[in-house]
């Protein structure tokens, strides 16, 4: 019973030492975020959120404004009129709104897009690396508890990403 034991023990401790010998993990959001490619479209798409932001905030001043314009008109307005005013106004606003989202909702469409690029581009960099260094196995540094440092290629992949994508296309 003690052969066997020790046998299977053996095994599995070289089973591992095999493993994890042709096992290695990458930092997947390092690698989308710091490569050229990734950093240049986050801030191309953080600059199209900030100015798109400002022009929205601009918009919604000039309709506060617009508020109080007709708010102090109520008085010296006919009741028609006032209401009138007061439906144009909600009309403004709704439309506003309906465009802010419509604009936010196509920034994150190109966000994803652009990851989407970006992961098309990283994975036979990841699969050559892979073949090039007899690698059986890349897990993400998120799903792996306690490593190694030697065994994280993230900035390998990210130097060899930035030679063969310099840049992606942002909408």
């Amino acid at each position: 019973m003690k052969k066997l034991f020790f046998i299977t023990t053996l095994l599995f401790g070289f089973s591992l030492n095999a493993f994890a010998e042709t096992s290695h993990f990458l930092d997947f959001a390092k690698v989308l975020n710091a490569s050229k490619s990734g950093a240049e479209a986050q801030k191309t798409l953080k600059d199209k959120f900030a100015r798109e932001s400002k022009k929205f905030t601009k918009l919604e001043q000039s309709i506060r404004k617009e508020e109080s314009e007709i708010i102090s008109q109520k008085k010296t307005i006919s009741a028609e009129e006032y209401k009138k005013k007061v439906e144009a106004l909600r009309k403004k606003v709704a439309d506003l709104q309906k465009e802010k989202q419509k604009t936010f909702n196509e920034i994150a469409k190109s966000r994803n897009n652009a990851k989407q690029s970006l992961l098309k581009a990283v994975n036979p960099i990841i699969k050559k690396y892979m073949e090039d260094n007899n690698i059986r196995l890349i897990l993400d540094k998120k799903n792996v508890i306690l490593g190694d440092q030697t065994l994280e290629i993230t900035d390998q992949i990210i130097n060899i990403l930035n030679k063969e994508l310099p840049s992606i296309k942002v909408n």
